[in-house]
């Protein structure tokens, strides 16, 4: 059984399953700040560690084995939130996870979100893992940092309008965990930004 640790909504319009990146967990200062700051806005968030973060290894798990626990996690989310529209996703990692059991096939997904989308290594721009996205058929949302080293702002503009129901939300001078330049009121302003823009888009699909 996956370990969702949930952080409810008063009055939840959707629910989110949301990943972490290959380099931390679910306590991570980061997913823990978006998941309030997401059910403070209507979004019940759920989050989880994949099992190479549970025992306590750096090194991520081959991918047909965080693919099988992103897909147990999602059943046991369905089963939890029964009546909410569920949206997927997650940062860096856990996003393109979740869109690899998306292009296999999904049902009672909503849409997914990319907290920075790792298109290609740092430096290594040919290596792209985009070949699976143009099958996926629910709604995607990539919010990525204009200088992320992961893909920025021109690599995704070219690659977004070529998929099927695909927005994309640039945050200018960001990296790749949406750090932007001018100090720390700018970097808190640029995090407020992506919290408003990912519930407001699962506000908008939760109701088509």
């Amino acid at each position: 059984m996956a370990e969702l640790k949930v952080y409810k909504s008063d009055k939840p319009v959707a629910a989110l399953v949301l990943a972490h990146g290959a380099g931390a967990g679910q306590s991570s200062a980061w997913m823990v700040k978006a998941a309030q700051a997401l059910a403070d806005r209507g979004v019940t968030t759920a989050t989880f560690d994949f099992p190479y973060i549970t025992a306590g290894r750096k090194v991520p798990d081959r991918a047909p084995a965080l693919e099988a626990h992103w897909r147990a996690v999602l059943d046991e989310a369905k089963s939890t939130f029964k009546k909410l529209p569920i949206f997927i996703g997650g940062k860096s990692m856990g996003g393109r996870i979740s869109s690899h059991i998306a292009a296999q096939g999904l049902e009672g997904v909503s849409g997914l979100i990319f907290f920075g989308y790792p298109l290609h290594p740092p430096g290594q721009p040919d290596k792209r893992r985009d070949a699976h996205l143009p099958d996926i058929k629910e709604p995607m949302l990539f919010i990525q940092g204009s200088s992320d080293t992961f893909g920025n702002e021109a690599e995704l503009s070219a690659l977004v309008p070529t998929l099927p129901k695909a927005t994309l939300h640039v945050v200018p001078t960001g990296d790749h965990s949406f750090k932007v330049r001018g100090g720390a009121k700018a970097v808190e302003a640029a995090f407020a930004d992506v919290i408003e823009t990912a519930a407001a888009w699962m506000m908008k699909h939760a109701k088509a």
